[in-house]
């Protein structure tokens, strides 16, 4: 994974080229060549790219790491005050609480928009399990709630549903 540092190196020598396309913009303008716009656009774009860069080499782009968490796909996101993932129906109890607590510090984020009434985020945890041939059920194992306010959050509730475990499928031996 790319780190600040990369993304600031990757500045630097956007910035060099900027500026050269920069040079050769004048150059063109001065002496009136037939690429002298095309320059001008390059030029123009160079510059965006570079301060793209920029924010990228300020901002860190890393992600919380919770032992024992297990892959999950984001499947609903209001941007607001709730989510849900989808998780393997192999899931066990403890896995389950590492990955709603990884993904409550994963998906948090200062622009999130809470009410008067529900300052919190609330992800929920489904799997989908098929009872018979054709038919698919969505089954919610647990949820974690967090306050939108502070980045690290010590009253983060985790719940995880037992009686929901129960029916999933057993694996096959």
């Amino acid at each position: 994974m790319l780190t600040t540092a990369d993304f600031l190196q990757y500045t630097q020598w956007s910035g060099i080229a900027t500026l050269v396309f920069a040079a050769l913009t004048v150059l063109g303008l001065i002496f009136k060549w037939g690429i002298r716009f095309r320059l001008v656009g390059t030029t123009g774009f160079m510059l965006v790219l570079t301060g793209g860069l920029f924010a990228l080499s300020l901002v860190p782009l890393s992600r919380t790491v919770i032992p024992g968490a297990v892959r999950y796909s984001l499947i609903y996101d209001n941007g607001s005050t709730q989510a849900v993932i989808a998780i393997a129906p192999n899931i066990t109890p403890s896995a389950l609480e590492a990955t709603l607590r990884q993904a409550a510090s994963n998906l948090y984020s200062y622009g999130r928009l809470g009410s008067k009434n529900d300052n919190y985020l609330t992800i929920r945890a489904r799997t989908l399990i098929h009872p018979e041939p054709g038919l698919t059920v969505p089954l919610y194992l647990g949820q974690v709630k967090r306050t939108l306010t502070q980045r690290e959050d010590p009253q983060m509730a985790v719940e995880i549903y037992p009686e929901k475990f129960a029916q999933l499928p057993k694996a096959a031996a």
